[in-house]
């Protein structure tokens, strides 16, 4: 994360002043506005709060896959359209749905300690992918969970979900699925883990670059507003994300290729497991390393580099 300067790093209480953030309006992106506030205010207890709740065209386009409709950057655009035109100063964002690189005048000024990053398996009927009957209705829109579930289950009818967490849960009641997958993360910030019937979590499945993660955008080179978040900033996730981060850019990843990639610190630094799949087969490349946990970028790219030797590349849609 950026780093200001050491007298920047605690801003007296008469110069601490507002705070604008700029959030998308769904439930779960609401609570995590709000976590981020409370965060804040316990840090800063002199600083004046205020949410801006905002629609993003990714919320709105809800009748086709992520992947033909631009990608999760379109969660972002309009939270730092508000930024730049000066309505708000800051954007939350789950970590897994910012791209790989900002756009210029952008930077992130704080990763919080991340929550469980496993995915979830939902049922009605059933606890675990292996307990559904042949030809069941697996609902997701991820092209990676996709991917993971043909390798598990080919004989599966993987259809695609898309909405908020609510909506998506309500078309499992009505019967349109026999299971959907969930990140467990968001389940739990909604008070709805009793949902959970099984974990789907490393090494066998792996989750989302940064999955369980809370991001803090901000407009690059304010220092009073990095100044506020720096107290925020969780090293130790930092570390890790940045590392499946680093392996998801240097694959030339994003939603329309299945990418997996989940890091944790070991005794000797960091260890990071990587996956790249194809949602139509169920073909999964996997790949892990080991490395400095001062080095985490380097990390991301060697383990990256070992997934491109197996082949990669032609998953990727890309020349090696």
């Amino acid at each position: 994360m950026p780093q200001p300067s050491s007298s920047a790093l605690s801003p007296q209480p008469s110069a601490l002043g507002s705070l604008r953030i700029a959030t998308r309006q769904s439930a779960l992106a609401l609570w995590q506005a709000r976590h981020v506030e409370t965060r804040l205010r316990s840090a800063h207890p002199n600083l004046a709060i205020e949410l801006i709740p905002l629609s993003t065209r990714g919320d709105l386009i809800l009748d086709r896959p992520l992947a033909e409709i631009g990608g999760k950057g379109l969660f972002l655009k309009e939270l730092e359209v508000a930024m730049l035109d000066g309505r708000a100063d800051i954007a939350v964002h789950s970590l897994k749905d910012v791209p790989m690189e900002l756009d210029a005048g952008f930077a992130l000024g704080a990763v919080l300690e991340r929550a469980d990053a496993a995915d979830a398996f939902v049922s009605n009927q059933f606890d675990r992918v292996d307990e559904l009957p042949q030809c069941a209705r697996v609902g997701t829109s991820s092209l990676r969970r996709q991917a993971q579930l043909r390798a598990l289950r080919p004989d599966l009818t993987v259809l695609d979900l898309r909405g908020n967490v609510g909506t998506r849960l309500n078309k499992l009641d009505a019967g349109d699925y026999d299971a959907i997958i969930l990140a467990c993360a968001g389940l739990d910030r909604l008070g709805e883990a009793s949902r959970i019937r099984s974990r789907l979590e490393p090494p066998k499945w792996l989750p989302a670059a940064a999955q369980g993660a809370i991001a803090i955008e901000y407009r690059d080179g304010d220092a009073r507003v990095a100044a506020l978040l720096a107290p925020l900033d969780d090293a130790d996730t930092t570390r890790c994300v940045t590392a499946e981060r680093a392996l998801t850019r240097h694959l030339q990843g994003s939603c329309q290729v299945p990418i997996a990639a989940y890091c944790i610190d070991i005794e000797r630094g960091l260890h990071l497991a990587g996956l790249v799949g194809d949602a139509s087969s169920g073909r999964l490349l996997r790949a892990e390393a080991s490395g400095a946990a001062e080095a985490p970028d380097t990390l991301g790219r060697e383990v990256a580099e070992l997934l491109l030797a197996q082949g990669a590349g032609e998953l990727l849609g890309r020349a090696v």
